[in-house]
């Protein structure tokens, strides 16, 4: 059975989940993102096998998420760190996060807590409108077709999507 490619369908989320949709990849990111940067680390705190984490480690530095860079040369090891493209996508993770603590942490509460260095008060991330600042959530939204939209809804289906969120009173 072929994988589809989710990197060829004019989709941000399925081109996104083209890089980042094996379950390893979020859980390498995170750990590197805190600080876990080296091979036999990454492997020790995963308990993956060194075939996959070999696999998914060439597979984002290959799509530009993380960068591999040598720290020995006898014998030659390498630690990865994240990029900009890496660190934007950290970003998404803080959103994972937020939902996983509302609807997965139970009653022990979450794992982790995060605390803002602009502020120094421990926190979570909020989404909000690049434009006006208020918050911005899926229920908030139209959904335009782009310029890079090739295929996928059209405007008159888009269109019903946002009558049937106003006639339901989501509006």
């Amino acid at each position: 059975m072929q994988r589809t490619r989710f990197g060829d369908i004019t989709c941000s989320i399925a081109r996104t989940w083209d890089v980042i949709g094996e379950p390893w990849s979020p859980l390498i990111l995170r750990d590197v993102y805190v600080g876990i940067t080296r091979f036999d680390q990454l492997q020790q705190e995963l308990g993956v096998s060194s075939k996959v984490l070999s696999e998914r480690l060439r597979w984002l530095v290959d799509h530009g998420v993380l960068a591999r860079e040598a720290y020995s040369s006898r014998p030659a090891r390498y630690e990865y760190t994240l990029t900009e493209k890496g660190s934007e996508l950290c970003d998404l993770l803080l959103v994972m996060v937020r939902w996983g603590d509302r609807w997965t942490a139970g009653e022990t509460g979450p794992p982790v807590l995060y605390r803002h260095d602009a502020c120094g008060q421990v926190s979570h991330v909020d989404l909000r409108c690049a434009a006006c600042g208020r918050p911005m959530h899926a229920t908030d939204v139209e959904v335009l077709p782009g310029p890079g939209a090739a295929s996928g809804p059209t405007r008159e289906q888009l269109s019903g999507r946002t009558e049937s969120r106003t006639e339901s009173g989501k509006d």
